[in-house]
């Protein structure tokens, strides 16, 4: 499972021109699910998300202090399959490393209830396997990558 952050000052997702998910200042989460992940990937990666430090201290101090659950803001989750992508050899991905739809759909939104769970202020999310327009306003800009694989990988 594979979470791409970007700490943003506002984001939304829009589905057929209608907003269907939208955050002000915290995370915009691109969520890919690989085959093999379970939930035991999922309970993980939603808490280590929830407490990642990549926001400043109010004080001035460290630029990376500070959490999302430190903060009281929110989370907008789309989900984006493309993460997965194997673009090791060509010039062309390949989707293979990917999780199923069928499958991948209640790790998604399994993941979203567990960012809840975990105490976010404000958990919205894309609609999954629609074709989405994702707005956002990143800052620093600040994008990380966290990767949660299966111990057998």
């Amino acid at each position: 499972m594979i979470a791409c952050l970007q700490r943003v000052s506002r984001a939304c997702v829009r589905v057929e021109d209608a907003v269907v998910g939208s955050v002000d200042r915290g995370l915009l989460v691109f969520l890919g699910v690989a085959k093999g992940d379970t939930g035991r990937e999922v309970d993980k990666l939603a808490a280590r998300v929830s407490k990642y430090r990549c926001f400043p201290a109010e004080d001035g101090g460290k630029p990376m202090d500070k959490s999302i659950l430190d903060l009281g803001l929110g989370a907008l989750v789309v989900s984006q399959f493309t993460l997965c992508a194997d673009t090791r050899r060509g010039l062309r991905p390949g989707f293979d490393p990917a999780m199923p739809p069928e499958l991948a759909e209640p790790m998604y939104e399994s993941f979203v209830a567990r960012l809840r769970e975990c105490g976010v202020a404000h958990v919205a999310s894309g609609r999954f396997g629609a074709m989405m327009q994702v707005e956002l306003v990143n800052e620093g800009p600040v994008t990380l990558l966290l990767e949660q694989r299966p111990q057998s990988r």
